[in-house]
């Protein structure tokens, strides 16, 4: 099975996570299998103080798995080794019918740029490598060179990143 991805991506504060969930939603209601990887850009925890999955990674476990009868996770801790790459984080992932990558606006996978007006930056992200094949915006974009959908357009935007990953129809 071909990985099919598609990546959400812009400044801080243009939506990404939403439109990311209402993408998620719109390609589960059409039948498919969607998985999701994130970027964060600071220090996170899936887990908290007074845990036992935490007191384990406290104490020094390089790995803490957490399984329950209705989802399991793996918590893995770098140390000092460096970041994994978006490619090695997809290789980690369960078949899929097409994963939703929000963030790694540098990584050369196809994505959407969302801008907002109300957002920190509004200046469009760099693309050097031409991997940005759509625009989605709360305003006018009247300098575009790829199509530009409204962020409220779900359903064209999801039409159009199954045309781009070759998705097509949902298995009966």
């Amino acid at each position: 099975m071909t990985l099919r991805v598609f990546g959400i991506t812009g400044w801080k504060n243009s939506g990404k996570t939403t439109l990311t969930c209402k993408l998620v939603e719109e390609f589960t209601r059409r039948g498919f299998r969607v998985s999701t990887l994130k970027h964060a850009h600071h220090a996170f925890d899936v887990d908290h103080e007074g845990t036992d999955s935490y007191r384990h990674r406290q104490a020094g476990a390089g790995e803490v798995a957490i399984v329950s009868g209705r989802r399991w996770a793996v918590m893995h801790e770098l140390k000092d080794r460096p970041e994994p790459s978006m490619q090695e984080m997809l290789a980690q992932l369960s078949p899929c019918d097409l994963v939703l990558i929000e963030g790694f606006k540098r990584a050369n996978h196809p994505k959407i740029e969302l801008r907002r007006e109300a957002a920190l930056d509004r200046t469009p992200v760099p693309d050097e490598g031409g991997s940005i094949r759509a625009i989605a915006a709360d305003h006018a974009v009247d300098d575009a060179k790829v199509p530009v959908f409204s962020l409220e357009d779900i359903a064209a935007i999801a039409d159009m990143i199954a045309l781009e990953t070759g998705l097509g129809e949902p298995a009966a």
